[in-house]
């Protein structure tokens, strides 16, 4: 059985929800319905008590989240509303990033944003827009300075290389690590074995400047390093993506600044032409799929079918079946125009969209009795504090209304996530079933890259029998699956 998904609530207190309809209970029950609604579970909850909605990132529950995030303990989040999450623009963006580079989902239940659908993963684009377009505001302004401090010599941020410090905005070499920098090359040269010379320093005692022992990256990135031979390369590299990789600048933006060398060219050349011999021969470029649907082709006696030879064909190693790639590719196309022409978005939106209205009025007039209800109470106290009522009489008027009081305050925040969870699988429904309308008629001018992630976003299977071809797919709405059977009777025939 497949684990379930595993998910973190997010319970924000601060003043303005003191309100008793707006409690902290009130948001967890509602957020733990809509989890069981979408046969999840809830992994952990994480409350941060008064705290003000300008920053969380820094708050020890903010980074237990984050924590639990990166090791995978939770894969997504709910919340009920983006404010609950972060009032700042910019913290926002920061989450949804964090996010989105863990591949886990938000849910805010009141925006009604669950990036496990279709519609929500709109949010996401819509961030990662939102947070390049910063960055790019704040990176062109910074860009035309770079060369030229970095011409001037001047630090551009960050650590000196090893073997090297900043002392008085100069780069001058550092009198303790110089030796070993030098030591490394040495080592290298001698034995041409990365691993080999980041344990020879580490077994002489040697460390890193953060007193780490060295490893064969860190080798591999001080011996490529052209500080050592006297030639500082300043604007070279610059971070791109939600990852902050690392990319090389072209060659004319660089800029060589020299600097005091810790070993000779020579050496420096020597030790990087073995390198370069070591890389060239251990790169090896993968296999790329050239067919659109493999993976997904199966025979009847449940053995995945390949391409074994130039012949284009699916073919089963077990009983020998087998199906041309251009007919199977025709098949799936067929099979996609039927199914596609088949959906009605606006029947099935108008139908999704009456259950849904009906749940709502049964929400405001619970929310209403429940308001009438509070009042009542509250009505009945003074009554009971002046003697117009005894304790008896008070208790057998009280305790009913305090009672049914409870049960709405139970069954609200669970009509409530209904609502939420129904919405939410509204609006995605209705993007996909608009988007897949038009599909088909922009199949043909498809790259491949985009027709296989549609095929591996809707095919469930495909089985290749002796005359027939059984094609799953996905059905767009939430809950259910339409399979359509290709009776084959083209010009091909299976071999016997």
């Amino acid at each position: 059985m497949e684990d379930k998904k595993r998910v973190g609530i997010w319970i924000r207190v601060s003043t303005d929800m003191q309100v008793k309809d707006d409690s902290p209970e009130h948001h967890e029950r509602r957020a733990r319905y809509y989890v069981e609604s979408r046969d999840w579970q809830v992994e952990e909850v994480y409350r941060l008590e008064a705290v003000s909605g300008k920053t969380v990132m820094n708050h020890p529950e903010a980074q237990r989240m984050l924590q639990d995030l990166r090791s995978g303990r939770i894969t997504g989040l709910v919340f009920s509303k983006l404010a609950r999450l972060a009032r700042s623009t910019k913290e926002l963006l920061e989450f949804a990033e964090i996010f989105r580079r863990e591949g886990a989902d938000l849910v805010s239940l009141a925006e009604q944003i669950d990036t496990s659908t279709p519609a929500g993963r709109l949010f996401f684009t819509i961030v990662a827009a939102m947070a390049e377009w910063e960055r790019e505001e704040i990176s062109s302004r910074v860009a035309a300075s770079v060369p030229i401090r970095a011409k001037m010599g001047k630090p551009l941020g960050g650590q000196a290389s090893f073997g090297y410090k900043w002392h008085d905005k100069n780069i001058v070499i550092d009198e303790k690590e110089a030796p070993v920098r030098k030591l490394m090359y040495e080592i290298f040269l001698d034995c041409q074995r990365k691993k080999t010379t980041a344990e020879r320093l580490n077994d002489l005692g040697h460390r890193t400047r953060n007193g780490s022992r060295f490893s064969d990256t860190t080798v591999d990135r001080l011996l490529r390093d052209t500080t050592a031979k006297g030639q500082r390369l300043a604007n070279h590299t610059k971070s791109v993506g939600e990852g902050k990789q690392w990319i090389t600048k072209p060659q004319q933006e660089w800029v060589i600044v020299p600097c005091a060398a810790i070993i000779s060219v020579e050496l420096w050349e020597k030790c990087n032409a073995i390198l370069e011999e070591q890389l060239s021969k251990r790169a090896r470029k993968g296999r790329i799929s050239e067919y659109l649907l493999a993976g997904y082709v199966k025979c009847t006696c449940g053995t995945s079918m390949y391409v074994f030879s130039t012949a284009k064909k699916f073919t089963c190693k077990n009983c020998k079946n087998n199906v041309k790639v251009a007919d199977m590719d025709e098949i799936y196309q067929q099979v996609l125009k039927g199914y596609l022409n088949d959906i009605e978005p606006k029947m099935y939106v108008e139908e999704l969209e009456k259950a849904i209205a009906e749940k709502e009025y049964l929400l405001t007039t619970s929310t209403k009795k429940r308001a009438q209800l509070r009042k009542k109470m509250d009505d009945l106290v003074p009554l009971r504090v002046s003697g117009d009522l005894d304790k008896e009489h008070f208790a057998a008027i009280y305790q009913p209304i305090v009672a049914q009081v409870h049960q709405l305050d139970k069954s609200i925040p669970e009509l409530q996530a209904q609502i939420d969870f129904e919405r939410i699988q509204l609006n995605s429904t209705d993007h996909v079933l608009k988007e897949a309308k038009g599909l088909y008629e922009s199949w043909t001018k498809m790259l491949f890259p985009e027709k296989r992630a549609i095929i591996e976003t809707i095919t469930e299977y495909i089985t290749v029998g002796q005359d027939t071809i059984d094609v799953g797919i996905l059905h767009l709405s939430p809950s259910s699956k339409l399979t359509s059977q290709h009776q084959f009777m083209g010009s091909w025939k299976l071999p016997t």
